[in-house]
């Protein structure tokens, strides 16, 4: 016989499990994990993207207001004296106009009166790019000065200090000292004495290009999830800003890096309160020139948000796989368990049906050898007790008693020999249709005699039309009357078997017996159809192996369900239609 393994050796282990599983687990937790920052880099990645949109409209928007102003500084240069003014040449202009006068308020809010602290007004001309700050009492006498100031711009604010106008704006003249250059005068609030500013050439382009960007900036600043906008220039000044400002001083090494061509972009978190925000870095040119870098705050919440529902997604997504994979780990185990079982059970049918081809060979052969000389013993038996009886009465009651044990001794030897026949041949069926209803009332007839001799009522319900099922009818009356014999014998006393026949669905018959009898113990149930399995205490118990072995035979199940001291029930399910032939190969 081939040797099969056992469950032991197959069986995945509880360690093996549990090391298997907890690898699976951290594997997808590691997974989860690389998935998230993979997630967070995208958004940041995303976001960088919008910063560089912002950044890139900034380039064009203020482009286009410096290029007017530009324009005009360059027109004037040349002497033109007419200029095509567009509507974004006006209203730049204008903007340009509105801050030069905040300037020149701011001073004269600070200073209400003629002494001007001179270092405080030296941080306002180097904070505003100014080229000139002076203070003019209504004679014309310089109150202070930033620097000389050159006669041609006092004559150009003439108009103010001599009260003939509240405010004078000149850009775009010339001057012999300061060259092209922009003069604003304003009479100071208190109507004493004229505050005037200066720009000359470069300070009129960085005015310039500080008014273009600040419009740029408002504009940009509308992007929706936009929280702040700041455009600072290559040595770190505010050129525009748009929002709450995070405090940040100094250009930082990303920018310095950005400035320097060595990125095209990068990304930091800061702090505004008590939210986190993405602020974006990216370079900024000016007519193909580095102008500065612009610095663009995002909402984090949303990208929070996002990375929390997904958070939640991915944790819910690994527990469902660990689930599931706990799930299959089980399966794959208890699906192993239930094939090994029918290993095990392969393997006893296998050695039962050694043991059972060797019984039945052992059968046939000493059958016809031991019932000869049973017979002749019989026989002897039979002729002593009626020949030779002895006179004495004492000695003739011995006599007859030991005559007895000895045919009675016979007759068992010659149920076991034909229990051991039956056994091996029980295998070797000739089905035919055949009325099980009608095998069930001879099974009646042949057990109620024998039933109300030991004081059990035996009932019989069957269905009321004939019943035909696939049988071999000799063997499937004996695994009935088998049955029944042992529902007799587990009855002490007066008791009940009731026999019920019944059609159910998908081509079934079923046979229920049911007794009253002693039952069995839950162990017992699985041993009661072993043939190396008895509780009787004369004969070998084959008559359940037997009765089963013919139900196999048939195509049909027999199922056990008993309980100590309340009886048992054996019910048979037995196919109406025959087996479907083998298709040829």
């Amino acid at each position: 016989m081939n040797q099969i393994p056992s469950a032991s050796q197959i069986l995945l282990r509880p360690i093996t499990l549990i090391i298997s599983c907890t690898i699976f687990v951290i594997l997808i937790l590691v997974m989860g994990l690389m998935d998230l920052n993979r997630l967070d880099q995208s958004l940041v990645n995303f976001m960088e993207v919008r910063g560089l949109d912002v950044a890139e409209k900034i380039e064009r928007e203020s482009l286009v207001s410096y290029t007017g102003i530009m324009q005009m500084l360059r027109g004037e240069a040349a002497g033109e004296t007419l200029i095509p003014l567009t509507d974004e040449t006006f209203l730049t202009q204008e903007s340009l106009i509105k801050a030069l006068l905040n300037v020149i308020r701011t001073v004269d809010s600070r200073w209400p009166s003629s002494n001007i602290n001179p270092k405080d007004a030296k941080g306002v001309v180097e904070k505003e790019g100014l080229w000139l700050l002076a203070v003019v009492d209504d004679g014309g006498r310089v109150l202070y000065q930033s620097r000389p100031l050159p006669r041609p711009i006092l004559s150009r604010a003439e108009p103010a200090i001599r009260k003939k106008k509240d405010l004078v704006i000149d850009l775009f003249g010339r001057s012999e000292r300061a060259g092209r250059s922009g003069v604003v005068a304003l009479r100071r609030s208190g109507g004493n004495g004229t505050i005037i500013i200066a720009l000359d050439d470069d300070a009129l382009q960085w005015w310039g290009m500080r008014i273009a960007m600040q419009k740029a900036v408002d504009e940009a600043a509308q992007t929706p999830g936009v929280v702040f906008v700041t455009v600072l220039d290559g040595w770190g000044a505010v050129l525009g800003a748009r929002g709450e400002q995070p405090a940040l001083q100094d250009l930082s090494a990303p920018e310095k890096q950005l400035l320097a061509g060595a990125a095209s972009v990068a990304a930091r978190d800061v702090r505004l309160g008590e939210k986190e925000h993405l602020m974006v870095m990216a370079p900024l040119s000016l007519e193909g020139r580095p102008a500065g870098v612009v610095r663009v705050g995002f909402e984090r919440d949303r990208m929070d948000q996002i990375l929390e529902r997904n958070r939640h997604f991915l944790f819910l997504s690994m527990g469902f796989i660990v689930l599931a994979g706990l799930f299959s780990l089980w399966f794959v185990f208890q699906n192993q368990k239930r094939h090994l079982a029918r290993i095990e059970e392969m393997r006893k049918r296998l050695e039962q049906s050694e043991r059972l081809s060797s019984l039945g060979q052992l059968a046939a052969g000493v059958a016809h050898e031991i019932r000869n000389p049973l017979n002749a013993i019989s026989m002897a038996s039979q002729r002593l007790q009626r020949e030779y009886l002895p006179c004495e009465e004492d000695k003739g009651q011995e006599f007859s008693r030991l005559t007895g044990v000895v045919r009675d001794e016979i007759r068992r030897l010659n149920v076991i020999i034909e229990d051991f026949l039956t056994f091996s041949r029980s295998r070797r069926l000739e089905l035919r249709q055949f009325s099980l209803t009608e095998v069930i009332q001879k099974l009646a007839r042949l057990m109620g005699e024998e039933a109300r001799a030991r004081g059990v009522a035996l009932t019989v319900k069957s269905a009321p039309d004939a019943l035909m099922v696939p049988m071999d009818v000799d063997k499937l009356q004996q695994a009935l009357i088998n049955i029944v014999k042992n529902a007799l014998e587990s009855i002490d006393g007066t008791g009940s078997i009731d026999i019920v026949l019944e059609k159910q669905p998908g081509d079934r018959a079923v046979v229920r017996i049911s007794d009253t009898g002693a039952g069995l113990a839950p162990g017992e149930i699985e041993k009661i159809f072993d043939p190396d399995y008895t509780t009787k205490e004369k004969g070998l118990g084959l008559g359940l192996p037997i009765a089963y072995e013919i139900i196999r035979g048939h195509g049909g199940t027999i199922d056990v369900q008993s309980s100590q001291g309340r009886g048992t029930t054996f019910e048979i399910s037995l196919p109406t239609q025959p087996a479907p032939a083998a298709a040829p190969r």
